[in-house]
């Protein structure tokens, strides 16, 4: 199978990528400018094959007040989640060791980066429900840092990226998201929600503590209860820098 046939994707493609991140021998390329934890580019080779990755190790991580180390396990929560609820806007995310120890390891989007989300917003209304498929991940997994950079659009695909900030048991939402609220959340999507309401998967939970997986619960319960994107009326709920 070629790198275009593993092109980010969900269902079988992702599944195709897994194991090429997880088999496949990883490549250094150089350190990723701007991050304030230790970012790398990272090129997996398999089986003939070979493709690039963002490797996040522990190791690299600088310590914050309100996270525990280990960002790496949300970034793969971040991707359990995504695909648990089917919105699939999270590029496929392993964790496996690797030249710096273990860490995250994401399948590489090759986007096109003078787009992120408010050029996005403004120019391609056809993909405005991608963008909400995005709102809704960050409701869920109580995203503290959406900037519109971390909005990707590759072939008419938008991919939501850089979630080691998520998850924290008290709201911490910040994003650059708002222009749809009030809008309701589509039916199928809340229906799908719900599930996390009586049980968050074992794969996922696994990864945060107990008082952050009842928090996913109760944020998936009142998206189900109340399925409208919600506003920010005091304008603070935004992240800096905003791309």
């Amino acid at each position: 199978m070629s790198a275009d046939e593993l092109s980010a994707g969900s269902g079988a493609e992702a599944t195709d990528q897994r194991t090429f991140l997880r088999e496949g021998e990883i490549e250094v390329e150089g350190r990723m400018p701007w991050s304030s934890n230790a970012t790398f580019l990272v090129t997996v080779h398999h089986d003939g094959t070979s493709h690039r990755a963002i490797y996040k190790p522990v190791r690299g991580e600088r310590p914050l007040w309100d996270f525990e180390p280990g960002l790496h396990r949300r970034e793969y929560a971040a991707y359990v989640l995504s695909e648990h609820v089917g919105l699939g806007v999270v590029p496929t995310t392993i964790i496996r060791d690797g030249p710096f120890g273990e860490g995250s390891l994401q399948w590489f989007v090759e986007a096109d980066h003078s787009e992120h989300y408010f050029t996005i917003f403004e120019q391609r209304t056809d993909l405005h429900d991608q963008l909400r498929s995005i709102a809704v991940f960050d409701l869920l997994a109580n995203n503290t840092d959406r900037k519109s950079g971390h909005c990707l659009l590759a072939d008419d695909r938008v991919w939501a990226i850089d979630h080691g900030l998520c998850f924290a048991a008290p709201s911490k939402l910040r994003t650059v998201i708002w222009e749809f609220a009030g809008e309701e959340i589509e039916r199928t999507v809340v229906e799908a929600v719900a599930e996390l309401v009586a049980s968050v998967p074992l794969t996922l939970a696994t990864l945060l503590d107990d008082a952050e997986v009842d928090a996913i619960r109760r944020r998936a319960r009142t998206l189900v209860e109340l399925p409208v994107f919600p506003s920010d009326e005091t304008g603070g709920r935004y992240p800096w820098p905003l791309v």
